[in-house]
């Protein structure tokens, strides 16, 4: 005959047993690494139909900090301090975004005889060339889609810069969150990109090429 007390105890040590599993398994869900997320902009699709320049544009991709070279999204809690988001990312780091969303808002207002990327065709008689400063979340009192750049219209053939605009806004985003600081950039790439193609319309009116 079975000891009760025996039994007893292998009962409890059975159940603790199954109570240590069952938290392992629980702990060990919980661990598992969360998923990253990529992020991407928005870009003009339809070309609006204007008065066409005979100008042919080379826009290459600009100058920047290795943070602004990679595809993570970076964050300032003040003008001297940076950080990383570890699963919160880019499709393609902000060098190239921006670069793409000057080459498609060009193409898209049916200006110009053609833009490029050295990537492509080459040629083109100017070239857009700049310097990124800031391309991220700013965490103040409001949180902010922070865009700072420096664009420059080199003319290839005298290899002089012959138009210079500076943009740097701050575009509230509305909510401390990751999706709302994109939405945010997209209005603000959107924003420098109308403002850059202004005025190189401005520039080629006063100074129409020979």
């Amino acid at each position: 005959m079975n000891n009760p007390a025996y039994v007893n105890r292998n009962r409890r040590l059975r159940a603790l047993s199954l109570t240590f599993l069952m938290l392992a398994i629980l702990l060990a869900a919980c661990g598992s690494p969360r998923p990253i997320k990529y992020y991407q902009l928005t870009y003009p699709t339809s070309a609006t139909q204007q008065a066409s320049m005979n100008v042919s544009l080379l826009v290459r991709t600009f100058d920047a900090s290795t943070l602004y070279r990679e595809n993570r999204i970076v964050y300032s809690t003040s003008p001297q301090e940076l950080g990383l988001y570890e699963l919160d990312r880019w499709v393609v780091p902000p060098v190239d975004m921006l670069q793409d969303a000057l080459i498609r808002g060009l193409r898209a207002s049916g200006r110009y005889r053609s833009v490029m990327t050295v990537r492509g065709e080459g040629g083109g008689e100017y070239a857009l060339t700049g310097h990124i400063y800031q391309f991220c979340e700013f965490d103040g009192p409001e949180i902010m889609a922070r865009l700072h750049y420096v664009v420059r219209l080199r003319e290839r053939k005298s290899g002089m810069i012959v138009w210079t605009h500076t943009y740097n806004h701050d575009e509230p985003a509305g909510a401390k969150t990751v999706t709302a600081v994109v939405v945010a950039m997209d209005k603000n790439v959107q924003r420098s990109v109308d403002e850059v193609q202004a005025g190189l319309f401005d520039y080629f009116n006063a100074n129409p090429p020979k």
